[in-house]
């Protein structure tokens, strides 16, 4: 396929081009150029009028909570998601698979049609989780990074001692690593010393929550004598979400290491537990991506999230950040995190990708094409959605 006459966002800076050609072969972006002709019997897309961008990636989902939607939306975050003592596991135990499922596939079925292509799930429930979660997938142009978790946690008093898992418990946690893409720890508070380097030398990546509440943090340094991101790095983590509440030296551990950070903004706002210091992190060297999190608080849409994030982390730090560095959040940085091949346009990446209308009524004029679509593009300006070098939402 040869898509002809179009703008582009190109590669991991996504340096914008006004006209260009982009070749797809199967599922992959083989060659980008000004001048490419078609070859024989090749299919050819004129898009004159649009711009070609990387699909986004929601770096920090809960969709099985999709069921719960604004549910208690007065209460306090632990007694709404925490996974232990918190309603949304009651939701969670009493809902009927079937309905899990469905509401599940639904909030799939949103985000494919808002342009995000991959998507980062924290899966409860151990193997049955993982199992609804495939169900809710099936057959669905969208690609799940499903982060399990055993059916497990430990208290407090079981982390000052610093007791190790029991082994039934690794097991199980084998188990369900051996079913998905990896693992979401619920955070260090669940956890000992022990247990979190157990995570560490498991051979599968790994995401943890951390710093996402000042009381969650101060009962870590009350418990341990250590911030919650100290305690969470001995899991080795690739990615650490939320970090709102993470101090300068927490972040330049995370820089140090080159460990990625996840952003949820507006479900931290939803929450009334304060918005992530962005600049603060970017200024630190520290890789940002950007989620969506619990749909239970927050709607997964990810053109609503960058615009939230670039105008609240301007009117915190009142200093510019580039539209552009907000955009590669949701794109080519979140795909730098799972290996490479997505969340940008170049050779040898996967082919999913977002067709903008340059002249919609809320682009048009389009003079700065990174701002344009950080805070005025939406569902309603995307013509065509493509996923591994189909098109699956809309027609070009």
């Amino acid at each position: 396929m040869l898509i002809r006459n179009v703008s582009l966002l190109h590669g991991k800076k996504l340096e914008f081009l006004p006209r260009t050609s982009v070749r797809i072969s199967g599922k992959r972006i083989v060659k980008v150029s000004k001048d490419l002709a078609p070859g024989p019997g090749e299919r050819v897309l004129d898009c004159e009028g649009l711009l070609m961008m990387p699909g986004l990636v929601n770096s920090h989902t809960h969709i099985g909570d999709s069921i719960g939607k604004d549910v208690g939306i007065d209460l306090s975050v632990d007694s709404k998601i925490h996974p232990v003592g918190g309603f949304k596991q009651k939701i969670l135990k009493n809902s009927e698979a079937s309905h899990l499922v469905n509401f599940m596939r639904n909030s799939c079925l949103s985000m494919i049609r808002k342009g995000i292509t991959t998507f980062i799930d924290f899966r409860e429930g151990g193997l049955e989780g993982i199992g609804l979660l495939k169900d809710a997938v099936r057959g669905l142009p969208i690609r799940p990074v499903i982060l399990g978790r055993p059916n497990y946690y430990q208290d407090l008093r079981l982390v000052r001692k610093n007791l190790a898992l029991p082994g039934a418990q690794r097991q199980e946690l084998l188990d369900v690593i051996r079913a998905c893409d990896g693992l979401g720890i619920s955070g260090p508070n669940e956890f000992s010393d022990s247990a979190l380097k157990f995570f560490a030398g498991l051979k599968a990546f790994r995401a943890i929550h951390s710093a996402e509440t000042s009381s969650s943090d101060a009962i870590s340094q009350k418990a341990t004598e250590r911030t919650e991101t100290r305690r969470a790095m001995l899991s080795r983590p690739n990615l650490l979400v939320h970090m709102t509440f993470a101090s300068r030296s927490d972040l330049l551990l995370a820089a140090r290491n080159k460990v990625g950070i996840v952003v949820c903004p507006r479900a931290n706002g939803a929450l009334a537990e304060g918005i992530p210091d962005v600049a603060a992190m970017t200024g630190m060297g520290c890789t940002v991506t950007i989620g969506t999190d619990n749909v239970m608080v927050n709607h997964p849409d990810m053109f609503r999230e960058m615009d939230y994030l670039w105008k609240v982390s301007m009117g915190m730090s009142k200093a510019r950040i580039p539209p552009r560095q907000v955009l590669q959040m949701a794109t080519s940085n979140a795909g730098a995190s799972l290996g490479g091949r997505i969340g940008m346009i170049q050779r040898d990446s996967l082919a999913d990708c977002i067709f903008m209308e340059k002249h919609s009524i809320d682009l048009e004029p389009m003079h700065n094409p990174h701002a344009a679509i950080v805070h005025r593009a939406s569902e309603s300006t995307i013509r065509a959605v493509m996923f591994e070098g189909e098109v699956v939402h809309g027609k070009i």
